[in-house]
């Protein structure tokens, strides 16, 4: 797949704190009339994308959207008995937000470019510099540090973009720190970004020094 297959104009689904990467998978719980439309619409085209895409703070009233997203397929749907969606999304490429477009969807639908992604859309990516022991001593100590449990063994036998991404997208960091890490240019920028979000958590909670 490359940009010239991903359309132009795209629906956006306005999540803050949520991060979806390429070839991560976001579940989604839609219940809103104004989002049951959006799933609608996108199971009819032809891509079924949706942009998840974070919102800024602004003043009341107002509307702002972060500069960058990711557009997901929907890779599953199951409708409950009372009308509510549980989807999931597979994500495919990040995408630049040009402009919002006017319409009568009760959804956001914007503008966007793909072209300055086009290695999202490749094969996954590698991280040469990755020191395996190192980060995942740090997600241990991270983790402990926040009570929460993970399948290590699965950890440390998933492959570099596996591990990085599925990582960044469930770790409980702040809005703005998930989207610096959905910003990062390479897989291991990203990588280096989450060890300095859980190290400087780490520090916040008194557990020593950066390294």
């Amino acid at each position: 797949m490359s940009p010239a297959d991903l359309p132009e104009v795209l629906a956006l689904f306005p999540l803050p704190g949520a991060l979806l990467l390429p070839r991560g998978r976001l579940p989604l719980h839609l219940f809103e009339p104004r989002y049951l439309a959006l799933l609608d619409d996108v199971l009819k085209s032809r891509e079924r994308l949706i942009g998840v895409i974070q919102q800024r703070p602004a003043p009341e009233g107002q509307r702002r959207l972060a500069a960058i997203g990711c557009a997901g397929r929907v890779t599953s749907f199951t409708e409950t008995d009372d009308g509510r969606y549980m989807i999931a999304l597979t994500g495919i490429s990040r995408f630049r937000l040009v402009r919002e477009v006017g319409g009568f969807t009760p959804y956001i639908r914007a503008e966007v470019k793909w072209d300055e992604f086009v290695r999202d859309m490749g094969n996954a990516e590698q991280d040469d510099l990755l020191d395996r022991e190192r980060f995942l001593e740090t997600l241990r100590r991270f983790f402990a540090a926040r009570n929460l449990a993970t399948d290590w063994d699965g950890l440390e036998e998933a492959p570099d973009e596996a591990l990085i991404n599925s990582l960044s997208m469930l770790c409980p960091f702040e809005p703005e720190d998930r989207q610096a890490l959905l910003e990062a240019p390479t897989l291991a920028s990203r990588r280096e970004t989450l060890q300095v979000l859980m190290e400087f958590a780490l520090r916040g909670d008194g557990e020593g020094q950066l390294q």
